[in-house]
């Protein structure tokens, strides 16, 4: 046995191997040490190799996937290795032949099928990077879905794309792995390596035709050499990781880079798109406005915020659909409660398709075509617009594969087809024959026993059994005389004779013994061929199921996102292709749910406009720390970005001409394990802003240039500023603390000053939240320090620093230098500071018992306090 685990162990090196024995994968060598570790599980020994014990742990085979799981995270690679034969079949062979092993199947991140392994509401891509001279693509494919596609790149958007899709395992040639390993890490993507032969373009283009059955890949589209290569790459780990055994692919879809809004990974990560800045799904845009009611709609959702469109007549038919289902409330209430039912079809069809699939995926098909007719007769007599329209004629044509799934399953399967009974009564004869001598083998002897007594006239006799005989007939030996005489020794044939009774059987009995003892594996084996020729009529129909499971998608997200735009009463953006930018009453979604959540004052609402037609594409924005500044940017690149996924947005009324590019410089980090500084960060992510953006592109920055000197960094903003306004032409908007910026907006026609306004009052400062035209005079930095928390002695050099400071930069550098020469250095226990004076007002105030007032005495004290106020 042990020869046998080496052999295959050797065959998979880079990963933990799972060697079935019995009712437990079990684990040796050094992978038992490392999995014993991974899973905090008992590490123990078995036998001894070259003289050492062999160390040894296993997990059961029946909770295994938990196992896969908690691997896959930790970064192992799982090889499964099954027992092929039974140990009886192996006997036969010999008494000391081993039973056949073969590893079935390579767990890695990218080719996860089960549901205990997945996140029902995400996708789960595989990617391939190929480049093939100077021609770059990237293939992706969830294999738990079947979705299958490809697009050319350039070097520039690769890392944008790898962060859009975020798959779980990105496949490169080895002689790429190197240069791509920063970008990988960058993003936390696994790299997977594969020899040169997996990227060979023309093998790559015989295996897709091979697997979709076609001459040639025109039918699908025109594919660059590189993205014939990255297909072909993917499918060829696929048949390594599977065993040959692929999964049910979609024919390839390819996607042009012009036609989604490139947003790069900093901004994704600086908007909160999918994911919060903490790394969970709570607190991202996707979790505030996801209303959706099945996996597939939830996976939709996802997808388009990941990739916002640029074509305008498909937004538009989104934001019709969206109208629509908001127009007919009472039909889309009426469909949701529909997709609530509905299982998830697209995992259902992909695990059945690897032989992963058991009986609860024949029943979620069912249920889910079912649900899929119920939503189209819903929608029989409606002037949907096309969208829908396309989708509900997707739904319908699966009567009879319900029907026979209907009539074949049980309501409520077990989870394995090897437990039995998920075929109903009533659907094969034979199948429930074999039930019945299974489970009603004493009834059915019964009834052969009352036969026999009345073919006998023998009123005692009886059918018994032993370990020995099995079933028998037996009388007294009274009677056995006539049982031994024509005509009835022609039927009944002696077996045994004791002291007292003699024993018969019959050729019926016989056949019915070996039919009782044999009627639990046939029915078994019956279920297990009826759930084949289910399997087979599913598979049959996969294209049409899979469009169906993305019909229902659509359906849900398009009401979801009407329930959404109804319940946050939100407004249809007006898209088209001009340079708009008209933001009226906007708010920031993820803010305002948050708010509402915590019981605070609503969310205040702003104006943004950034449109050709009202001379400013640049807003620069100036205001204190704390006051709302970040909040007012991310929300109208979020306005956008809804926009142009096809959804209503948060605000009165939008006008927003088509945005190309997304990009967004907010937020500060450093990256300390690549040797970056907070500002360097910073600089490289303006860097690719400035090297990127164009006309159509729409930027929010943040404090550019802060991290280092201060006419450093002002210098850096203003250059920054300039180059975005006179170079990449971009509608932007700039916050900043550098007040002397605000000079720009004299001197570059397209650039405005905002301001998001405070009040101060004896000494605080109270934030409105409000953004206004025109420029603050100064940061508050020293008020909001005090909301910190800062220590009033800290505070109090502060104010006579920056008093120092500020004045010294009025009358001159050299005034400057002298003020600050003369300051006293810091002093541990500062004078305590004059006596304020007591207001008459308050003094007044503090009289008074409101309960006690008269409105009349009322009245007279509001003239009392003014002339206190006065004096």
């Amino acid at each position: 046995m042990m020869a046998q685990y080496l052999d295959i162990k050797a065959a998979h090196e880079d990963a933990l191997l799972f060697y079935r024995m019995g009712d437990f994968y079990e684990m040796f060598f050094d992978d038992a040490v490392a999995a014993a570790e991974a899973l905090d599980i008992a590490l123990t020994k078995r036998g001894k190799h070259d003289g050492s014990d062999i160390p040894m742990c296993g997990v059961p085979v029946h909770s295994a996937e938990g196992y896969f799981l908690t691997l896959i995270r930790k970064g192992f690679r799982v090889a499964v290795c099954e027992q092929m034969e039974s140990p009886a079949e192996a006997k036969k062979r010999g008494s000391k032949s081993v039973v056949k092993r073969e590893v079935v199947r390579l767990v890695t991140p990218g080719t996860l099928t089960e549901d205990a392994l997945l996140e029902a509401r995400r996708h789960n891509f595989l990617a391939a990077l190929s480049r093939v001279r100077d021609e770059i693509a990237l293939a992706w494919a969830d294999i738990s879905t079947g979705a299958f596609h490809v697009m050319p790149l350039t070097p520039a958007r690769t890392g944008a794309e790898l962060a859009r899709l975020a798959p779980s395992e990105l496949i490169v040639s080895e002689t790429q792995e190197e240069s791509l390993r920063e970008t990988a890490t960058d993003l936390g993507l696994p790299l997977t390596p594969l020899g040169q032969a997996s990227f060979d373009s023309t093998a790559a283009e015989k295996r897709l035709c091979d697997l979709f059955a076609v001459r040639t890949l025109d039918a699908f589209g025109t594919f660059g050499r590189a993205e014939v290569s990255a297909l072909g790459a993917l499918i060829d780990y696929l048949e390594i990781t599977q065993k040959g055994k692929l999964p049910l692919l979609q024919p390839p879809v390819r996607e042009a880079l012009d036609r989604v809004v490139q947003i790069d990974a900093a901004t994704r990560r600086n908007l909160e798109l999918t994911r919060a800045l903490s790394g969970g799904r709570a607190g991202s845009l996707l979790s505030a406005i996801d209303r959706t009611a099945t996996p597939g709609g939830a996976r939709l959702l996802e997808q388009r915020l990941s990739s916002p469109s640029r074509d305008l007549a498909v937004i538009q038919a989104r934001l019709a659909a969206i109208d629509f289902a908001l127009d007919r409330d009472r039909l889309a209430r009426d469909i949701r409660v529909a997709l609530r039912k509905t299982p998830d079809l697209d995992r259902a069809l992909s695990r059945l398709s690897l032989d992963r699939g058991g009986p609860r995926d024949l029943t979620a098909i069912r249920d889910g075509l079912s649900q899929a007719a119920a939503i189209a007769a819903l929608c029989e007599d409606e002037d949907l617009p096309r969208l829908l329209s396309e989708a509900t004629g997707a739904l319908t044509g699966f009567d009879d594969l319900t029907n026979l799934l209907d009539a074949a399953l049980v309501a409520d399967p077990p989870l394995l087809s090897r437990d039995g009974g998920f075929i109903a009564t009533g659907h094969d004869a034979d199948l429930d024959e074999a039930r019945t001598l299974r489970d009603e083998g004493r009834s059915v002897i019964a009834a052969l026993q009352k036969g026999y007594a009345e073919q006998t006239g023998i009123a005692s006799l009886k059918i018994k059994h032993n370990n020995v005989l099995g079933y028998f007939v037996e009388t007294t030996a009274t009677h056995a005389q006539k049982m031994l005489a024509a005509p009835l020794s022609d039927s009944f044939i002696h077996r045994q004779t004791t002291a007292n009774q003699v024993r018969f059987t019959t050729v019926e009995l016989s056949d019915l013994e070996t039919r009782i003892l044999n009627a639990g594996n046939r029915a078994l084996d019956i279920e297990k061929r009826l759930f084949e020729g289910l399997k087979a009529a599913i598979l049959e129909q996969a294209a049409r199921i899979n469009a169906a499971a993305r019909a229902v998608a659509e359906l849900d997200l398009t009401t979801a996102l009407a329930d959404l735009a109804r319940g946050e009463n939100w407004c249809r953006p007006k898209i088209d292709d001009s340079r708009a930018f008209a933001i009226t009453g906007g708010r920031h979604p993820v803010v305002e749910q948050a708010l509402r959540q915590q019981g605070k004052d609503s969310f205040i609402a702003n104006d943004c406009d950034l449109s050709a037609e009202s001379g400013a594409a640049i807003w620069l924005l100036t205001g204190p720390n704390m006051a709302g500044k970040s909040t007012f940017l991310r929300q109208n690149a979020l306005i956008a970005l809804l926009a142009q996924i096809g959804s209503f947005v948060p605000a009165d009324s939008a006008h927003i001409g088509l945005i190309s590019q997304l990009f967004s410089r907010v937020g500060a980090s450093d990256d300390l394990a690549r040797g970056r500084s907070t500002f360097m960060v910073e600089m490289v992510e303006t860097a690719a802003i400035l090297n990127q953006a164009d006309d159509r592109a729409l930027v929010i920055l943040d404090e550019i240039g802060r991290g280092t000197a201060t006419y450093d960094g002002l210098s850096i903003a203003w250059a920054t500023l300039e180059h975005l306004h006179g170079q990449n032409r971009a509608r932007a908007l700039f916050a900043t603390h550098y007040h002397e910026l605000t000079a720009l907006a004299g001197k570059l026609d397209g650039v405005e000053n905002a301001t998001v306004a405070v009040k101060e009052w004896q000494g605080d400062v109270i934030f409105l939240h409000e953004v206004r035209k025109g420029a603050a005079d100064r940061s508050y930095g020293v008020q909001v320090a005090q909301l910190a928390g800062l220590p009033k002695t800290v505070l109090d050099r502060a104010r006579v620093v920056l008093e120092a400071l500020e004045k010294g930069e009025r009358e001159g550098g050299a005034t400057q230098k002298a003020l600050i020469d003369d300051l006293p250095l810091f002093a541990a226990s500062p004078p305590p500071p004059p006596p304020v004076k007591p207001s008459p007002a308050l003094e007044l105030l503090d009289s008074v018992h409101p309960d006690e007032l008269s409105p009349k005495q009322a009245l007279d004290l509001i003239y009392k306090l003014k002339e206190a106020a006065s004096s």
